[in-house]
This record gives C-alpha cells, structure tokens and sequence, in this order.
C-alpha cells in the first residue's frame, strides 16, 4: 500500500469515524488529516492502520482507536504554545497529534523500547517531543506546570501527582475506573486543591502501572 493509498484512508476515517460522531473541532480533523498513523503501528499491521479499533503495537500496549484519541484530543481543548504531558507514550501517535496542533509535548512511558521508537518516529515527521522513561503516575515534575495533562492509561483514580502538576484552569482527561471498564473523565483544575470533574463516556484501556496507579502484578 503506498502513500496515495493511506492518503485516502486517512479522509475516510476522518469523515466516517470522527466526524460522524461529533468531532467538531476544524484544528482536531486537519490534525488526523495530516498526520499518517500507518507509521506509529507495527509494519505487519499497517493495512489495518485506520481500522475503527485498537490495534496491538507490542508489550501488552495499543494504539488507541481513532475516535477516541480524536475524543480524547477534543476535550483536552488544545490551544497552540499549550505545554501538555502526555501520561503513556506508547506508540506516539497521540503526541504527534498534539504537536501537530501547535502544542509542546511532554511524554512518559514505561516501556524504554516503546519511547524511544515513539521519539524517533516523531522526529521523522519533523517534530520535536521529550520522553522520559519512568513512571507515569507521578508525572514530569522538571516542566510543570502543565496546561494540559493526558493520560492514555486507566487509573484507579485520578494520580494526585498530575493535578498538582497541572496549572490552575488547566485540564487533564484520563479513563478512570476498574482495570476492565472505565470513565473517560475530564478534570479542570479550579484553584490548588479545587477541581471539578465530568465523566464523557465508557472506554476502556490498558491500566496505568505505578506508584499511584495500578500495582502491576494486578
């Protein structure tokens, strides 16, 4: 399959799976118009690429699907010049969205492998992204505060460690609930210790792993 083929996959998916079902955001379509997902899936799986799924990219861990990376992106707001960590990596899909939509990316990921191919095809997109590879529950302490804080794991409940390291006014988006089933829940940060908090949708995702997440052996 050659670019002119992926080329016309991706305006199908943006006009059939996202938005079709209320991606409204004109910044948020032209992002997933102009960034290639094919590259951040395993070669073997880049025909299934713009598929209305998750897909495996190894480790246990997945490339979200379309609409809700596209959901997720939608409710974080983004506003170019926002500094926005990004809480699991993985294949760096989501963080290119992100650049591409003007912002300064932070991620963390736990798994070194992951990060590091997230970094490098990022870069071949003409991108510039900081990874750190650690725990993501207790976020990047080094460039907070943060404008925006995305979590592309599921959390038991919200990781104390990224509101205070989100700015007030800030928000986060983050799957919140059991390791099975989940909340897509939208936090904003309203002063220090105030927040309100809105559940958008269920989802479900891998769970997040560490200090202030899930134990990882379960």
């Amino acid at each position: 399959m050659d670019k002119k083929d992926f080329k016309l996959l991706r305006q199908k998916m943006v006009s059939g799976q996202l938005a079709s079902r209320g991606i409204d955001d004109p910044k948020v379509l032209q992002a997933f118009r102009e960034v290639p997902r094919e590259i951040f899936v395993p070669e073997a799986m880049q025909e299934f690429a713009y598929q209305d799924s998750p897909l495996s990219i190894g480790g246990g861990q997945t490339i979200s699907q379309p609409y809700i990376v596209a959901l997720m992106t939608k409710l974080l707001e983004v506003k170019s010049g926002d500094k926005i960590l990004e809480v699991g990596t993985g294949s760096g899909y989501q963080a290119a969205i992100l650049l591409n939509m003007g912002a300064e990316v932070y991620g963390v990921e736990r798994h070194l492998n992951l990060g590091q191919e997230a970094k490098e095809k990022i870069k071949a997109l003409g991108y510039a992204i900081e990874v750190k590879i650690g725990d993501g529950t207790l976020g990047w302490n080094k460039f907070a505060p943060y404008h925006k804080i995305v979590v592309t794991a599921a959390a038991p409940k919200l990781p104390q460690s990224l509101f205070e390291q989100l700015a007030v006014g800030g928000r986060l988006v983050v799957p919140v609930g059991s390791r099975f089933s989940q909340e897509l829940t939208v936090v904003v940060k309203k002063g220090k210790n105030e927040l309100s908090s809105q559940a958008v949708c269920g989802c479900v995702f891998v769970p997040l792993i560490g200090q202030e997440g899930w134990d990882e052996s379960g």
